[in-house]
């Protein structure tokens, strides 16, 4: 009989990114069952304790493909007409949205580059619109992107910035990825890095490839994937 696991969280995600850790395996290993539903709670029920309970079991006969290519979906190539109106409705929405602010002093920008909406916000007092690590910009960006995509039968392409914080992260994670790749040189141990977006991942790969000391690989599933670093023997 197949071995079942149980981990308990204060959530299914929590419970579940907790199993994956211990088990050391991806998501798509694994057969997930919930075994205690989050329910709706009240505002004073939040206060009161709770533990979510995941059932974890691994899957048989499955061997994931980590360097197998990726098959390339070809889409249709969106229209500038079709661009332009898209940005028609996020100018609607980013009006609306930046006047229920509480900073007054907000601007934004947008722009189309080689098929890309990107926008930038200005002023000052943006920290909320940004967060711990940009993970509200992250999120703003998603739901951006959503209404950008209404209106068209092709996925639209947004890139938020907020106070110039894009280049910000970027040099900070050039300069992390170099202190790793010499901690790892110095100790010959692997790291494993915490989660990070997508696009964060590429710029700890891009920065590494100029040292031929070290490797970068990707593991796990999103959006709890993580970068190791390892010594390029």
């Amino acid at each position: 009989m197949d071995k079942v696991y149980v981990f308990e969280g204060k959530t299914s995600t929590e419970a579940i990114e907790k199993g994956l850790k211990e088990l050391n395996v991806s998501k798509n290993k694994v057969d997930i069952k919930i075994l205690e539903q989050e329910d709706k709670r009240s505002f004073f029920s939040i206060l009161t304790p709770r533990v979510v309970k995941v059932e974890m079991k691994l899957k048989e006969n499955f061997e994931e493909k980590e360097n197998e290519p990726k098959k390339i979906v070809k889409t249709e190539k969106i229209s500038t007409e079709e661009i332009h109106g898209c940005m028609e409705n996020l100018k609607k929405f980013l009006d609306e949205f930046i006047s229920k602010l509480p900073s007054k002093d907000l601007k934004y920008e947008m722009i189309e580059d080689n098929g890309v909406i990107k926008i930038e916000i200005k002023g000052e007092d943006t920290g909320y619109l940004i967060g711990y690590r940009g993970e509200v910009l992250n999120s703003l960006q998603t739901v951006i992107s959503n209404v950008a995509s209404k209106s068209s039968k092709e996925k639209i392409r947004v890139q938020l910035n907020v106070g110039g914080y894009r280049e910000k992260r970027e040099k900070d994670l050039q300069i992390l990825a170099t202190k790793i790749a010499g901690t790892v040189i110095r100790t010959k141990k692997e790291i494993t890095l915490e989660p990070m977006p997508a696009y964060e991942r590429k710029i700890i790969h891009t920065k590494l490839q100029e040292n031929n000391k070290v490797k970068t690989h990707s593991v796990g599933e999103e959006p709890y994937r993580k970068i190791v670093v390892s010594l390029n023997k």
